[in-house]
């Protein structure tokens, strides 16, 4: 069925939005349109991004149901970024879902991406919606830096490695303001509702029906042999480790039902390392109103001069390994966030039919999402 437009950017006015919007005027994008609660803001954002004069405007709003369903029956893949999606994305998914458009956001959400899939994931494999979640940094490099591990593993090995480390080496830049207040609104549900904690402790809440083995909680500095350094708790390590267990599961555990994952920051080698590592567990990023607020962010110079560098270690039982390297060349909240997302919703158009229902990238898209992002968003897989 041909919509009006291939894609819908729902929150163009906000940091985010705007870096997406601004992403498809650079690329050229066809057939796209920006979306927001206010008309005038859209105009204004429209011409500072140069975005063509007449790139159609759409008032939409998360308080307005039937906004929202007008909006997605115009669109092949609306493109959200307008969170916490606790608070905002309950009847956006809901439209997606009814009138079979496609979805994507950046959510680092687990409860509430738990509650979605028990909500609508059989109504979207009926209707055709293609729903994704958690497409910028969390958990896109992670999810496919896994998939890409485990096809090397494949070839190396002719088997899945059981074990697998994420160690991520480098990071130029924080996460995004949106994602702080998805992690404060997710604590305070979780005060409300503590029946959400076991949902956010546990690695497989998305993997519904499916329980595997024991898991690293990374939690707690600690000396990692494998590397020969110091490694400490990796704060996007929950959403992240609970998507690339989805992924598995979705694919009927091509990793295996036994594999076992952790992410965890280098923080150095010898004594430093070992100081560097215990002050890290000991921040607690919530505890400042420094930092971003949602709707703002980096300058493009901070953004351009961010990067990260995240290494996966495959081990297999007999001691064999296999390594993979996921790079970015922008800072990763916010540009290369931005980027990702709207690749991610490019393959949805362009390369990647695939069945309704509630999806990882590393699930629906894969080896081709990979190959877009490599061609496209700065961002490189190396396995082998």
């Amino acid at each position: 069925m041909s919509r009006e437009f291939d894609i819908i950017v729902y929150g163009a006015t906000g940091f985010t939005g705007r870096l997406v919007a601004e992403y498809l005027v650079q690329t050229n994008t066809p057939r796209w349109a920006m979306a927001g609660r206010s008309l005038s803001k859209l105009q204004e954002v429209r011409g500072e991004i140069t975005a063509h004069p007449d790139t159609p405007l759409i008032t939409a709003n998360s308080d307005d149901p039937a906004s929202l369903a007008a909006m997605c029956e115009r669109a092949t893949v609306i493109i959200s970024t307008v969170g916490p999606y606790q608070l905002y994305g309950n009847d956006l998914v809901a439209a997606c879902v009814a009138t079979g458009t496609a979805y994507v956001d950046l959510c680092g959400e687990p409860a509430w991406m738990r509650h979605m899939i028990d909500a609508h994931d059989e109504a979207a494999k009926a209707s055709g919606a293609r729903i994704v979640f958690s497409c910028g940094f969390d958990s896109i490099p992670f999810d496919l830096g896994v998939l890409a591990l485990q096809n090397a593993a494949k070839r190396k090995f002719g088997k899945p490695a059981p074990r697998v480390k994420c160690r991520v080496r480098k990071m130029q830049g924080g996460f995004s303001g949106g994602t702080a207040a998805s992690l404060k609104a997710t604590l305070a549900a979780a005060a409300r509702h503590p029946s959400i904690l076991g949902l956010l402790v546990d690695p497989f809440a998305l993997s519904p029906g499916f329980t595997g083995p024991s898991q690293p909680k990374g939690l707690l500095p600690e000396y990692d042999k494998t590397i020969e350094a110091w490694v400490a708790p990796f704060i996007m390590a929950p959403i992240n480790t609970k998507n690339v267990h989805r992924t598995n599961f979705l694919l009927e555990h091509p990793y295996g039902e036994d594999f076992v994952y952790d992410e965890m920051m280098v923080a150095g080698l010898g004594d430093m390392g070992k100081a560097a590592a215990e002050a890290i567990a000991r921040i607690n990023p919530l505890a400042s109103d420094k930092g971003p607020k949602p709707g703002e962010g980096p300058s493009k110079e901070e953004r351009d001069n961010g990067y990260y560098d995240i290494l996966f270690i495959g081990e297999m039982p007999d001691g064999g390994r296999v390594e993979a390297v996921v790079t970015g060349d922008r800072d990763p909240g916010y540009g290369s966030t931005s980027k990702m997302i709207a690749e991610t919703a490019l393959c949805l158009v362009n390369d990647v039919a695939g069945e309704g229902g509630v999806w990882t990238p590393g699930a629906l898209m894969g080896e081709v999402l990979i190959k877009r992002l490599e061609a496209n968003a700065g961002l490189s897989f190396r396995a082998g």
